[in-house]
């Protein structure tokens, strides 16, 4: 099947069946934005609208700076905007994020939440638009620019392509280092899970409305917004990205979110209703029959200690990190596996218990994270968390949609790694390519899901790549 190309690091393509699951999951923030308020019960993005004014995508688009047509430049490519801006692939999706507002899709949301235009909805423009302090060539039809990601400008513009400036230097002044995957994860996680600031959380109402499913996964995303050549020169200012640490690190951040937000009482709760948005969609959707012969889809989960019938967490990233911990931390796998057990089990009580269990499987994830960006991901560990994710051990939590999309975003990942590593060819890569879109395939649908399928599709997919070993 045809892919998308990946500029920069990613040698290998992704999936026609891939892109249009990404293309889905990317969409998700670019469907209408959520509300949230309050203060900050989650760490802020790194600074990205917490410093210095955002000066606007115009302030950086000078042919001598990042508005080029072609890629030629010395140190960095310099065809940026471009690139950001471009209309047919989620590599410019960012661009699109406040255009996307206008759409029918958008516009039907907003009549039905009652928000007036969704072009000027704050409970959409926290997410569609650059949500920092605006300066004068700010642009709010820029959508998510530079500066959402990059943080605000105004006091490292200049310094940045200064004679003998450093990344460091940059940092310092302000410039938001997504080189480190916790400081990217965190930035990333504000739009693409959701934060407690406003207009940065699609709470269930909102998905009722026809907000789209949230998915996030750090490393593929990453990858489809690349705009930079990891070339020697970039290796020698910031070093070389690990793309298994960065999808690692990513899994444990964005449960530590999910439990931060989960635990925040003005997020937590709808009414006298859990907030649905951080449950397992497709363990309440499903086809509902008063026939004597009918027959549930649900399946047991062996990992969630809830009565039958209670909505389940969305676990995905517990699964994903589960996988990880027995390939890359092994000290701690069983630690998260008693806390992920110990709060499914404390939903089912009550909410009290519920946010006392949530902290400790917070933590858990929070040490994991911190284990991951210290470790090396080589090669042997690489295989070893792809055999994990199929493993009879993990394998048996793949029960709803959700966890199974995670799983194989994972293991193409993972397979993209090894690949932009050296470890394996790309033409070995290229050669299962079929095995991995069929483990796409069984999740392309989640109404038409069946855990038995999508478990023998992944299973076959990574044996293919174990062979590869």
């Amino acid at each position: 099947m045809p892919g998308v190309s990946m500029a920069g690091r990613m040698p290998l393509a992704v999936s026609a069946l891939g892109c249009a699951l990404l293309a889905l999951a990317v969409f998700c923030l670019f469907g209408l934005g959520g509300m949230a308020g309050g203060a900050p019960a989650v760490a802020a993005s790194s600074g990205s609208s917490a410093t210095g004014v955002h000066v606007g995508v115009a302030s950086c688009a000078g042919s001598t700076c990042h508005g080029r047509q072609e890629g030629d430049g010395r140190v960095v490519r310099q065809d940026e905007l471009m690139r950001w801006q471009e209309p047919s692939s989620p590599t410019g999706a960012h661009s699109r994020a406040y255009a996307v507002l206008s759409n029918p899709r958008s516009q039907a949301i907003a009549q039905r939440l009652g928000i007036g235009p969704a072009t000027a909805a704050p409970m959409c423009l926290g997410c569609h638009s650059d949500p920092g302090t605006r300066g004068a060539r700010f642009q709010l039809n820029d959508g998510v620019g530079c500066e959402a990601c990059h943080g605000g400008a105004q006091n490292w513009l200049a310094s940045h392509y200064a004679v003998g400036a450093t990344h460091a230097g940059n940092v310092a002044r302000g410039l938001v280092d997504l080189t480190r995957p916790m400081v990217r994860a965190n930035n990333c996680l504000d739009c693409h899970f959701g934060s407690d600031r406003a207009g940065q959380f699609v709470d269930h109402r909102i998905m009722a409305a026809g907000h789209p499913r949230v998915s996030f996964e750090l490393d593929l995303f990453s990858t489809l917004q690349q705009h930079w050549d990891e070339d020697a020169d970039y290796a020698r200012r910031k070093g070389r990205t690990s793309n298994v640490k960065m999808w690692a690190v990513g899994q444990a951040m964005a449960l530590d979110r999910a439990l931060s937000l989960y635990s925040n009482a003005k997020l937590g709760q709808e009414g006298s209703f859990p907030e649905f948005y951080f449950f397992d969609c497709h363990t309440c959707h499903r086809r509902i029959s008063d026939d004597a012969d009918f027959r549930s889809t649900a399946v047991a989960n062996p990992t969630r200690p809830i009565p039958s019938g209670m909505p389940a967490f969305n676990d995905e990233n517990m699964i994903m990190l589960s996988a990880a911990a027995r390939a890359a931390a092994p000290g701690l796998a069983a630690k998260l596996e008693s806390d992920s057990r110990a709060f499914h089990a404390a939903l089912a009580t009550d909410r009290t218990a519920a946010i006392r269990a949530a902290a400790q499987l917070k933590s858990t994830a929070g040490t994991l994270a911190n284990s991951f960006a210290a470790a090396d991901f080589g090669r042997a560990e690489t295989f070893a968390i792809i055999d994990a994710i199929a493993s009879n051990a993990i394998s048996a939590r793949y029960t709803d949609y959700e966890g199974s999309v995670q799983a194989v975003m994972a293991v193409d990942t993972l397979l993209n790694a090894l690949v932009n590593a050296g470890q394996v060819g790309k033409g070995s890569a290229q050669a299962i390519r079929g095995d991995v879109n069929r483990a796409y395939a069984a999740v392309r649908d989640p109404n038409a899901y069946r855990p038995a399928d999508f478990r023998a599709s992944l299973g076959r997919a990574a044996s293919a790549i174990r062979a590869l070993r």
